[in-house]
């Protein structure tokens, strides 16, 4: 049986949100980031999630239009490209969201915190259950410092009895919560069940390194491609990565390789703004997709949401250092062509607020 997000390796960037200076949404910008993406080879993307400021989420006009911008482009220039839906609030407004991104051809629901008056265990399962029923969730272990929370190894093996779960994002930045995680699943049994990194630190560890237990009971469990912020931006450089590790995942890791992953924290750590935690990090995505043309401005939804002193050289200087895997030429090269693909393409309709 086909998987609902196509064949691994997955390279999943999580789809930030353009607003111009003034603090509205920069449509223009918003739709050329998208034609970027599904021009560099991403095998999905997610738009909702955290990368995309929850904030729009706080509007349910605001949330289907971002929704259905992505969708809108993505047919036209990459419809074998993946949707994933953030999904947020309580159990009513996470079903609503599950509803309208079904039906705008969302093929699954990752399950967030933002919103959710009641984040215990018991509470975070039975919406899950609930929006199972709407359509293949997504479960989501976000690191605490931007909104998550711990959660115990046997909420994942509850969760993992849930039929319609479909792949869990792992990003608490924490290389124990990481494991229990892999061992959730292994314990579960469950084949059909994607394991995608979100540990921006450790990315390529994730994806080199398989978990195996030595009872000789529990089958290896193994990343097969990541959901990211970090892949926001290089998103090329990003797939051509993922598919290497995955198609060399039975040979000897290269130096070349692991070079990269030193490289690629380098780049989060600019973007991302660990030192401050990460209260840059949305701004730092959007700074970087400024400064190679993509967007017009990096300003965010929430003024709390900005860059960091000297944040804006730390990522220039990221991409004088580590052009290959910022997509600097390939950007450059192609930027005037996206621009006009997406000025040709027809604008989503029917919601006059943020026409």
């Amino acid at each position: 049986m086909t998987h609902v997000l196509g064949q691994p390796p997955y390279t999943i960037p999580a789809h930030p949100f353009a607003v111009d200076a003034q603090g509205r949404p920069d449509w223009a910008s918003q739709r050329l980031v998208t034609r970027y993406y599904l021009a560099a080879g991403a095998t999905g993307l997610a738009v909702g999630v955290h990368t995309t400021q929850f904030e729009i989420h706080d509007d349910p006009l605001l949330f289907r239009r971002v929704l259905r911008e992505a969708a809108e482009v993505r047919n036209h220039f990459g419809p074998e490209a993946k949707l994933v839906a953030g999904i947020c609030g309580d159990t009513p407004q996470a079903v609503e969201e599950a509803h309208a991104a079904r039906d705008l051809g969302y093929v699954a629901g990752l399950l967030s915190t933002y919103g959710m008056t009641d984040r215990s265990e018991q509470q975070w399962l039975e919406r899950s259950r609930a929006v199972a029923e709407v359509m293949p969730i997504m479960g989501f272990y976000m690191q605490e410092s931007v909104g998550g929370q711990y959660f115990s190894p046997g909420f994942w093996e509850a969760l993992l009895q849930i039929d319609n779960l479909v792949a869990i994002k792992v990003a608490p930045f924490d290389r124990y919560r990481t494991a229990d995680v892999a061992e959730a699943l292994a314990l579960s049994g469950r084949t059909d069940v994607a394991l995608l990194t979100g540990n921006d630190d450790a990315i390529l560890s994730d994806l080199m390194l398989p978990h195996r237990y030595g009872d000789g009971l529990l089958q290896e469990v193994r990343f097969s491609g990541g959901l990211l912020g970090q892949w926001a931006v290089g998103t090329r450089a990003a797939g051509e990565l993922t598919r290497r590790i995955w198609e060399g995942r039975d040979e000897p890791v290269t130096q070349t390789v692991l070079a990269a992953a030193t490289a690629i924290t380098s780049i989060n750590q600019a973007v991302f703004d660990p030192e401050h935690g990460f209260a840059g990090s949305i701004a730092g995505v959007n700074e970087m997709l400024r400064q190679q043309g993509l967007m017009a401005s990096s300003r965010c939804l929430s003024d709390h949401e900005r860059l960091a002193d000297g944040q804006a050289e730390k990522i220039r200087q990221a991409r004088r250092r580590y052009p290959e895997l910022t997509d600097e030429d390939f950007i450059a090269e192609h930027l005037d062509e996206w621009r006009r693909d997406v000025d040709a393409t027809p604008a989503a309709v029917g919601l006059v607020r943020y026409a």
